[in-house]
């Protein structure tokens, strides 16, 4: 999400996902988080089948808006630890 075009480590990339739904509210498509994450459709599926078949994304079936993706208790955490992690490495 902030780092744009630049080359990403997988854990970036999963932390780019993480924060685009936590970021709408814990609420998004997949388009949308796809987009927002600067991802292509072939790593997009790869990193977010690894999120959901892991229990950090959930997926929320509502009649009235369609199929969206959430995070998990699980998906939070995941999420913190790794803005921690960013914090130690950057320094």
């Amino acid at each position: 999400m902030k780092r744009g075009v630049s080359t990403r480590s997988r854990w970036e990339i999963i932390q780019d996902i993480l924060d685009v739904i936590a970021t709408m509210e814990n609420r998004a498509k997949k388009t949308r988080i796809m987009k927002m994450a600067y991802l292509d459709w072939k790593n997009f599926h790869r990193h977010f089948g690894f999120l959901i078949d892991g229990g950090f994304i959930v997926e929320i079936d509502d009649p009235s808006k369609g199929i969206s993706y959430g995070l998990t208790e699980r998906g939070k955490e995941l999420r913190s630890k790794l803005k921690d992690l960013e914090l130690i490495v950057s320094v």
